[in-house]
């Protein structure tokens, strides 16, 4: 028999290896067919960069400053579009095999079984199959790295670590934050007010080392990167545009598509006053989820799968690439409820790589019904995982496979 440690080894080095199989897939069959990509844009930042330019003083990207080596590593690589674009995929390939060896050092720490392991494994290395070629062309798994690192550290109970790390993926992508709560509860229910205010300052100071710099020479440059996030209207993948989309269908309700904050966005009489419900109904779930406060690695895993989801399901820009925040922390959720979660993220994965690429543009111009359909059924999906993961099992062992 492999003693447990052995073979989570085992599993972790093959799952990796899969992952690495998935990514090579993505180049063949319907796979390569279409695509819509982000990495011209990337390439701009870096290119602009490495000629000199000072970031948000003379090139204004919406991403924070921590996301910048992304586009700066493979511009300094590379000396023309093609070459960037092969460094920026070995560059996301590698933190992809990365977060699939921290996801095996977190069930380590969860203690989980054999069975377990091996499911959360499989569909952490599996996702880009399911999800399709928009994992190679965004650089969202730069955080998720960070974040699967972070969890790991948490659930191994190195907390400062944790929150270092967590600051990291703020300062990558603004979404980790709403992690920021959940384990400073955990932090503080285990040690204490004094232990979890230590692990906030460290996170926060983290973030301000990276903007701190950028704010100094261009301010405003930076204000406008944030303000940009925050201001973006109903996108036309959001829960709220799908059930506008289908009213349009249903009862012939007026809607059009226009473009804009870097996204094809639905509007519709009320659509403003929706994309601002929506939003607080975001807040609202994830206040209640902050205040959980897990005191055990089971519930610290459990409620950061719940904030993400929450944040992505229930926002008003929900883009596929989002779902790549999910692929590595769903997985880690124990029991039935965990299985039954990571059923729905798979059917989520599937449900966008349907529509996104081949059939974004019928969305997106024609508001063709068929798209239509697929992303309101993926957005309820979506909705399905949240209720999964919040709602009260008490009974089930959150070890059993």
């Amino acid at each position: 028999m492999i003693p447990p440690r052995r073979f989570t080894e085992l599993a972790a080095v093959a799952a990796a290896a899969f992952f690495l199989l998935s990514w090579l897939a993505l180049h063949t069959a319907w796979y390569d067919e279409s695509e819509i990509v982000d990495i011209p844009v990337y390439a701009s930042y870096g290119t602009a960069i490495e000629d000199g330019a000072v970031p948000y003083r003379d090139v204004r990207p919406e991403y924070p400053p921590g996301a910048l080596p992304a586009f700066v590593v493979p511009a300094l690589l590379s000396d023309d579009e093609r070459g960037f674009r092969d460094v920026f995929e070995g560059l996301m390939a590698l933190l992809g095999v990365v977060t699939v060896l921290l996801t095996a050092v977190s069930l380590r720490g969860l203690n989980a079984s054999r069975a377990r392991t091996v499911g959360a494994l499989a569909l952490v290395a599996s996702f880009p199959l399911l999800l399709g070629s928009v994992v190679l062309t965004r650089f969202d798994l730069y955080p998720v790295a960070f974040v699967a690192a972070a969890l790991a550290a948490l659930v191994h109970r190195r907390d400062r670590l944790g929150f270092a790390l967590l600051g990291g993926a703020v300062a990558v992508k603004l979404y980790p934050a709403v992690l920021v709560p959940v384990a400073l509860g955990y932090v503080w229910n285990r040690r204490g007010r004094r232990e979890a205010l230590v692990c906030l300052a460290l996170c926060a100071g983290v973030v301000a080392l990276a903007f701190l710099p950028f704010l100094l020479v261009a301010p405003d440059g930076v204000a406008h990167s944030l303000g940009r996030q925050l201001s973006r209207p109903l996108q036309i993948e959001s829960l709220g545009a799908a059930l506008y989309l289908a009213a349009h269908h249903l009862v012939g309700l007026d809607v059009e598509m226009r473009s804009g904050h870097g996204s094809q966005n639905l509007y519709a009489s009320g659509t403003a006053f929706t994309a601002a419900v929506l939003s607080l109904v975001q807040i609202a779930v994830l206040a209640w989820i902050w205040l959980r406060r897990p005191a055990e690695t089971e519930e610290l895993v459990r409620w950061s799968a719940a904030a993400l989801v929450a944040f992505v399901a229930l926002g008003k820009v929900l883009s596929p690439q989002f779902l790549i925040w999910l692929a590595p922390v769903v997985p880690l959720v124990g029991g039935l409820r965990g299985l039954r979660a990571s059923v729905l993220l798979a059917a989520a994965l599937v449900l966008t790589q349907l529509w996104f690429p081949s059939r974004y543009w019928d969305l997106a111009r024609e508001l063709d019904p068929l798209p239509s359909t697929l992303v309101l059924l993926r957005d309820l999906v979506l909705v399905a995982l949240l209720v999964v993961l919040v709602r009260d099992t008490r009974g089930e062992s959150p070890r059993s496979p």
